[in-house]
């Protein structure tokens, strides 16, 4: 995995917009030559359009996938689908947030799926063995990937993946004996798909929002049983992971869409030990937005195990502000000063199109904001090597 050695690196959360007709390829659930074909071209566009921004470690902006989490249940054989009502309400319906502010979320709508798979017609039921089938997916967005790079200079891509518990979320077991059986039968089936990442020469960032989301999620839960809830999740995402090189894997998490007031998100403080647990060489985390930002005083008192990288999020999803470079700069600064420069990505606290037809943020200030990010990197590169 590369470091910021001679100035401070980019790199973003993982999904970018869609073209519209990708999307609409995604809606109308269409597969074949035409849906490879555009996808393969798609990706080329994506990677040079990063590329061309100044971006340093790039994917393949998620192009091939419906959102970032259900893609998954289409790589899973084992699973029935069948009809489900469709959700008028968000996933976060019944949350601390709900519940703080339901004025609010009924006046402007809850943290949403968004786009493409928002109201799920169908629902995917567990009724046999959990095995892993999607390993003709996972090689085209690895060659897609790597075809893509041929034609420009990034210094390094990675390629997402969910965890399991994000996945078990999203289905229904009928099959296995236990809630715990259930997962690490689905993080049996991942880690094939974690390997084939690694084992193609590219990053893999695993996404795993639940980490810090299940406590806003589930209200019946103090801070040391969410905390219990994790360090079992951890245990078993660690299992998925066995096999694979540190130094081949970033984590991911983060509090989800939520543009709203936020007042029950996790604190770092009280998950970063958990998180450090996880086995990756790079943890990426929410750190731009006004609720996490202060969040960096964290690092002065929290050691960084030796090796490791932060890519701390230095641009947010969670505002359709544009962050200014200097600003930026500043905080991959305070970043840099607690955890040495070296071990500093700039990122992004999440992704710009989760769900591939997410609407919250427009694709010109998507890109406006990632401008900001290496704008903000470069400035902050000449002061840090000055």
């Amino acid at each position: 995995m590369k470091r910021s050695t001679d100035r401070v690196l980019t790199t973003h959360a993982g999904s970018l917009p869609r073209p519209d007709d990708v999307l609409d390829m995604l809606r109308s659930g269409q597969k074949g030559e035409p849906f490879e074909v555009r996808v393969r071209e798609a990706v080329a566009e994506i990677v040079r359009q990063q590329v061309e921004h100044g971006l340093d470690v790039v994917d393949d902006g998620e192009v091939s996938k419906p959102s970032f989490v259900t893609y998954a249940t289409e790589r899973l054989g084992g699973l029935e689908l069948r009809p489900a009502e469709p959700i008028a309400t968000s996933s976060f319906a019944g949350s601390r947030e709900h519940l703080a502010f339901p004025e609010f979320y009924a006046a402007v709508g809850a943290p949403s799926a968004g786009g493409v798979g928002r109201d799920r017609p169908m629902r995917s039921v567990c009724t046999s063995p959990i095995r892993y089938v999607g390993h003709q997916a996972v090689q085209r967005d690895i060659a897609n990937l790597k075809a893509a790079l041929q034609n420009v200079d990034a210094a390094e891509a990675f390629l997402p993946a969910i965890s399991p518990s994000n996945v078990q979320a999203y289905i229904t077991n009928e099959f296995c004996a236990s809630d715990e059986e259930f997962q690490v039968a689905i993080a049996d089936a991942l880690h094939e798909e974690y390997k084939a990442i690694a084992d193609a020469g590219l990053v893999l960032q695993v996404d795993d929002p639940r980490l810090v989301t299940q406590y806003i999620r589930d209200p019946s839960l103090s801070i040391a049983e969410c905390r219990a809830w994790a360090e079992r999740h951890v245990e078993i995402l660690n299992h998925a992971l066995r096999d694979i090189p540190e130094d081949r894997i970033r984590f991911h998490t983060c509090y989800s869409i939520n543009m709203g007031p936020r007042v029950h998100d996790m604190q770092l403080k009280d998950i970063v030990d958990v998180i450090l647990k996880i086995r990756a060489g790079a943890y990426s985390f929410e750190a731009a937005n006004p609720r996490h930002e202060h969040e960096w005083q964290v690092w002065e008192t929290v050691k960084l195990p030796e090796g490791k990288v932060l890519i701390p999020g230095v641009i947010t999803q969670s505002t359709v502000l544009v962050e200014h470079p200097e600003l930026v700069a500043q905080r991959i600064e305070r970043f840099a000063g607690a955890v040495g420069r070296e071990n500093a990505i700039a990122g992004a606290d999440c992704g710009f199109a989760t769900f591939a037809g997410s609407t919250e943020i427009h694709p010109s200030i998507a890109w406006a904001k990632l401008d900001a990010l290496v704008e903000g990197a470069r400035l902050a590169s000449a002061s840090l090597w000055q």
